[in-house]
C-alpha cells in the first residue's frame, strides 16, 4: 500500500510502513484492542520508533484511516476510467465496481467499520467525515451524478459494508432481500 514513484527518505519510507502494518492490524482488532508493540512487530521496527513517527495511537490510526481513504479514491478513479464516456449512472456503477474490488482485501473493509465504531473519538470521527466528505465530493463531481444519485451510491456502499463485513447471502428471505444484485469478489 505503499505510496508508488516517490522518492522517500528513510523516516518517510517507514512511515509508510507503519501506516500499512496499522491498516492490517487495526483491521483485525480495531482501535481500542490493538497495542502499538503489534503494529511495530508487523512493521520490523521498536514501539519507540513508531511513537517517533506517530505521537500517539490516535494519530496513528487516523493515518491509517486517511491512507484507506486515499485508496478509495485511487479505486473510484479506476472505475471512472472503466467507465469511459458513460453518463453518471454508468460513472458510479463503474466506480462502485472498482471499490467492490478494493475491498476484497477485508483489511481496508474492517479498518473502515472499526473507525466507526470508535468515532466516539473526536478525531477519529473527524477523519470518518474528511473520508466519506472526500469520496462522496469525488463521486460527485467525476460522475456528474445529482446529489440523490450520490446518495443511493453512498449508502448502496454502506449496504455492501453490511453484506461483505457479515457474509451474507440469499439462502435466506431476510438476507435475499438485502443482497439481491449485489455480488463482492471472493
Amino acid at each position: 500500500m505503499t505510496r508508488r514513484g516517490a522518492t522517500l527518505s528513510t523516516s518517510d519510507a517507514r512511515r509508510d510502513v507503519v501506516v500499512d502494518a496499522a491498516i492490517d492490524e487495526f483491521a483485525g482488532r480495531g482501535y481500542h484492542s490493538t497495542p502499538i508493540s503489534k503494529v511495530a512487530a508487523r512493521a520490523a521496527i521498536s514501539p519507540a520508533y513508531v511513537f517517533k513517527l506517530f505521537p500517539s495511537k490516535v494519530e496513528l490510526f487516523v493515518a491509517a484511516l486517511d491512507r484507506c481513504y486515499e485508496l478509495v479514491e485511487q479505486a473510484l478513479a479506476r472505475g471512472v476510467a472503466r467507465a469511459g464516456d458513460g453518463g453518471p449512472e454508468r460513472i458510479l456503477d463503474e466506480m462502485g465496481g472498482a471499490y467492490a474490488d478494493l475491498i476484497a482485501d477485508r483489511s481496508l473493509l474492517m479498518l473502515q467499520v472499526h473507525a466507526q465504531s470508535a468515532a466516539d473519538i473526536p478525531e477519529i470521527a473527524n477523519a470518518v467525515r474528511r473520508g466519506l466528505a472526500r469520496v462522496t465530493e469525488y463521486a460527485r463531481s467525476r460522475s456528474g451524478a445529482a446529489g440523490e444519485q450520490v446518495q443511493r451510491f453512498m449508502a448502496y456502499g454502506q449496504l455492501c459494508h453490511l453484506i461483505a463485513t457479515l457474509g451474507l447471502d440469499d439462502r435466506e428471505d431476510w438476507s435475499a432481500v438485502l443482497t439481491a444484485g449485489i455480488r463482492h469478489p471472493s
